[in-house]
């Protein structure tokens, strides 16, 4: 695993990154700023695990492969990026900023009566980040147009101390287990997930 904060400019990021044509054409319809120095940084950690742009590639649900085969997750939130690779494990991975918005939104991803128990609003916004960061993970592993956070990945209950826990997808008729990490910096929670 690999994680970049960004500081560099656009033109910094550029230098010694060559881009397919593909990835040329979608940075150049970025319009941020920071999402196009965001999508730069990432070629920097695919070179610091020994990769170059031309190893990647997107199927038709947006999930990257690398052409050797081996697994590949890619996240961007803000000033930080990441991404993880496994030889032979599906991998997901999720940086997400620490939010209050994630208060408003927690009904649509999950049973919000759950975490009733959470007196203190500080700690409800770091639980749910957790969760809404696992089933992203999960989300990217799996990849299928129609799987919904709140009606198809399940995540076991868990303590902010714990760093990790488990999750379920459970899809047209097929379950998968997950083990997942998770980790908490400069008000960033960082979740990644292996399929078992």
């Amino acid at each position: 695993m690999h994680i970049w904060r960004i500081e560099e400019t656009e033109a910094q990021l550029s230098e010694g990154i060559v881009l397919t044509e593909h990835c040329q054409g979608r940075m150049e319809r970025m319009k941020s700023e920071m999402h196009r120095r965001g999508f730069l940084s990432i070629r920097h950690l695919l070179a610091e695990a020994g990769y170059v742009d031309h190893d990647l590639y997107y199927d038709e649900f947006g999930k990257p492969h690398l052409k050797d085969g081996k697994r590949i997750s890619i996240t961007h939130s803000n000033q930080f990026t990441g991404i993880i690779i496994s030889d032979k494990h599906e991998v997901g991975i999720d940086i997400e900023k620490q939010r209050d918005k994630i208060l408003r939104i927690a009904h649509k991803f999950t049973p919000i009566e759950e975490y009733r128990t959470i007196a203190n609003t500080d700690a409800l916004i770091r639980k749910l980040t957790i969760v809404w960061g696992c089933k992203e993970s999960l989300y990217k592993i799996y990849a299928e147009p129609g799987l919904s956070f709140l009606h198809h990945i399940n995540i076991k209950d868990f303590a902010l101390a714990d760093k990790k826990t488990s999750g379920e997808i459970l899809y047209e008729g097929k379950t998968s287990s997950y083990t997942i990490e998770f980790s908490e910096f400069e008000g960033f929670t960082l979740v990644y997930a292996t399929q078992n």
